[in-house]
């Protein structure tokens, strides 16, 4: 048997791309649905709104991939660790997050380099 608490850990690391990769995967291995835990995913969203006042960490959302479609590639690669076409789908898939829960400084880095590359940001 698998030691679970490892198999969290490896997926706690993992990035939200690699995760739905992971649950489409599992899905169509074990013939099952994964509908109720994305409804259980969006909970915990609803609740972190009133802490809105105290941020001190942001989701970096790329809204618009502008004209250096590449560009924005090549940045989305350099900052998630994605592969040529885990980053191109992140990418086509705009308005998307990059990265979550990330300093504010660590934001920035990020908001700035995806602007320089051409694209529109958003930090929520």
């Amino acid at each position: 048997m698998a030691d679970i608490k490892k198999l969290v850990e490896e997926i706690k690391s993992m990035t939200v791309l690699e995760v739905s990769e992971l649950v489409k995967e599992l899905e169509e291995t074990f013939g099952v649905s994964a509908a109720a835990p994305v409804a259980v995913a969006a909970a915990p969203a609803g609740a972190a709104a009133p802490a809105a006042e105290e941020k001190s960490e942001f989701t970096v959302e790329l809204a618009e991939v502008g004209a250096n479609k590449i560009a924005v590639i090549k940045v989305v690669r350099e900052i998630t660790g994605l592969g040529l076409g885990e980053a191109k789908a992140l990418v086509d898939g705009a308005p998307k997050a990059v990265k979550e829960n990330v300093p504010a400084d660590e934001a920035k880095a990020i908001e700035a380099k995806l602007k320089e590359a051409g694209a529109t940001v958003k930090l929520k």
